[in-house]
């Protein structure tokens, strides 16, 4: 929490409310472009690009440690298995400070107590999922079957692995730009703009290498994928501290 020089803007005054730990977590990221997005992102929120393109991103990682501020984890509900989809959107606070952001287009999670309450009081698209994550070597084996009742359906099976040392980026950088992002972004039923802060040390990257056997969570969205190869980073651990969810924008 005494790390904050590499946040792009400061940290929320208000106390936190959740600490959780992200786990073997790929960032892979291909660039698209700015109409496209705009056809399928909320007319509220802002398309942030990066040298004039937009980016979409699929990430596959694990949660640990979930626990409330002043409690431990409780067994049982300390984990769980994440995918999700998402852009970059920011938007001006009502003190005319930028915020870039996440827009996240699904998120689908292993636990329904988990979908069941980041719906309710995030107003975020989660859905539950039947997921697996093992090792087969330096691999990371990842699979996820969306068994939401009602939601489009949705598959990913693939693998990925680090192939480098670990590192921090600097500002100007593309690396930057896709991954210290520091609040999320989601719009109600009614077209509220909603925002929830986050907070951690800054990323450690390495580059990394993925293949993937099947893969129709953009295709749900819907959205089509480049066929481009994605720009590809891997984190094996990440401390993350959470803030509730505001309305900023009717």
């Amino acid at each position: 929490m005494n790390q904050a020089a590499h946040r792009p803007y400061p940290m929320p005054a208000q106390p936190w409310i959740q600490a959780q730990t992200w786990d073997n977590l790929l960032f892979a990221h291909w660039p698209i472009a700015p109409d496209v997005m705009r056809q399928i992102v909320p007319a509220s929120l802002a398309i942030d690009t990066f040298e004039g393109s937009a980016w979409i991103g699929i990430v596959p990682f694990g949660i640990s440690g979930i626990r409330a501020r002043f409690l431990p984890s409780v067994p049982g509900f300390g984990g769980f298995l994440e995918l999700n989809l998402r852009t970059y959107v920011t938007l001006n606070d009502s003190a005319g400070t930028d915020r870039p952001g996440v827009y996240f287009f699904s998120l689908d999670a292993a636990k329904l107590w988990a979908v069941i309450g980041a719906r309710v009081t995030y107003h975020l698209p989660y859905f539950h999922a039947r997921m697996r994550l093992t090792r087969d070597a330096d691999w990371f084996v990842y699979s996820s079957q969306r068994i939401h009742r009602g939601a489009p359906a949705a598959e990913f099976e693939a693998r990925y692995r680090p192939t480098g040392t670990a590192l921090y980026f600097e500002r100007d950088t593309l690396a930057y730009w896709l991954t210290e992002r520091y609040c999320l972004y989601a719009v109600d039923a009614r077209g509220g703009v909603h925002r929830g802060e986050i907070h951690h040390p800054q990323w450690q990257l390495a580059p990394a290498e993925l293949e993937i056997s099947k893969n129709t969570i953009a295709a749900a969205a819907p959205l089509s994928l480049p066929k481009d190869a994605p720009l590809l980073h891997f984190s094996k651990r990440q401390d993350v501290h959470i803030w509730p969810s505001v309305r900023v924008k009717l």
